[in-house]
């Protein structure tokens, strides 16, 4: 019997148009907050950097030019209170090809092992990244406040693991995971342990935080500009921690041929070396969630301030997420993510980005006001 080719399932934001549809025939059009996509400007010394650093002309290393792990190993230290040095950080395309394609690396590493564990309330890229490398995506529990449950990973799945992922502020949620827990977890079942940081400066609940905090071995930190920078379009993250590990992945990358454009590795320079710009996002992402919340209440809604990231977690009244978020496209023309799109265990709750600027939030006021709200 052949094999069965893969087939690609529809792209999760892709089912949104009929809801983007609906929404759209409001006076004034959409709100988008589907889809975590910034809209705010990034750093101007970083825009400069792109356009005049000369780095179009050669190749750009694979790993990052020096300046760029050296600014990636400063910010690290700078924020998150971790002496690490570039020796142990190598450059990524973003964090998002990098998830997608970790199981792929790191089973020509250890053939004999087939197992992805990931939260099971998450974003889909880890999923799909097992399920493109042939291997087992196999979900952990989340407890009631969205914090990966450990407990509750089965010892011959942990037998088979390729890895273990945690996501520190949570997508889609904001959970905060205890990140030394998961560390000693996974060095007591010798799993690999990746953890996603990209919202880590967006924090709201206690300090920001790091599985390096608890060392290096056997875990790798990953970051993005994409988020903390407002610079999702030029792709640019980095991956840091345990030295084996990071040293076997990047020489793999190598070989592939994947690599930081040298403008936009000058540009990731500028914007790691500068948090001015990174607090007042923060500001702006607190007021937005905190109004949304408002607005969310006046349709009878109730959520709370996420302990991190930039998004909110809204139970849906009847556990219908999909007939919520129409409720949202034609009373007020948001846009918004049933929860389904972030797992099974997400059914039941709906996903609103805090990444439309005041005029949009405007918009929502004066229809929430014209349907007397």
């Amino acid at each position: 019997m052949s094999p069965t080719p893969f087939v690609p399932p529809p792209y999760p934001y892709d089912r949104l148009a009929p809801i983007a549809e609906i929404a759209a025939l409001h006076d004034g059009g959409a709100i988008e907050l589907s889809v975590g996509d910034p809209c705010d400007p990034p750093p101007p010394a970083a825009v400069a950097a792109l356009g005049g650093s000369g780095r179009e002309r050669n190749y750009p290393f694979s790993i990052g030019g020096a300046d760029y792990r050296d600014a990636a190993a400063e910010w690290i230290r700078r924020r998150l209170g971790v002496e690490l040095g570039s020796a142990k950080l190598a450059a990524c395309v973003g964090t998002k090809e990098f998830v997608a394609g970790l199981p792929h690396l790191l089973r020509l590493r250890r053939p004999d092992l087939d197992t992805v564990l990931y939260p099971a309330v998450s974003y889909p890229s880890y999923a799909m990244g097992a399920t493109l490398a042939g291997c087992r995506a196999v979900p952990v529990a989340v407890d009631d406040h969205w914090r990966i449950d450990l407990s509750t990973i089965d010892p011959a799945d942990a037998q088979r693991a390729l890895c273990l992922w945690v996501n520190t502020p949570g997508n889609p949620t904001g959970g905060l995971d205890d990140l030394d827990a998961v560390a000693e977890w996974g060095r007591a079942n010798d799993v690999p342990v990746f953890s996603d940081e990209c919202y880590v400066e967006f924090t709201w609940d206690g300090p920001r935080r790091t599985i390096l905090t608890a060392g290096a071995a056997g875990v790798v930190a990953v970051h993005s500009l994409s988020k903390r920078s407002n610079l999702a379009g030029v792709r640019a993250g980095f991956y840091a921690g345990d030295a084996d590990l990071v040293g076997y992945i990047s020489e793999v990358r190598k070989h592939l041929g994947i690599m930081v454009p040298g403008p936009v590795q000058a540009a990731a320079v500028a914007a790691w070396s500068d948090d001015a710009h990174v607090d007042e996002q923060a500001t702006r992402y607190r007021k937005r969630l905190q109004r949304l919340i408002g607005q969310l209440a006046r349709l009878g809604l109730h959520t709370s301030m996420p302990g991190g990231a930039f998004y909110l977690w809204v139970a849906a009244p009847d556990g219908d997420a999909w007939a919520l978020t129409e409720r949202l496209a034609r009373e007020v023309g948001v846009v918004a993510s049933p929860g389904e799109f972030y797992g099974p265990a997400a059914v039941g709750h709906v996903r609103i980005a805090a990444v439309q600027p005041d005029e949009k939030l405007d918009l929502i006021d004066r229809r929430l006001e014209a349907a007397g709200l």
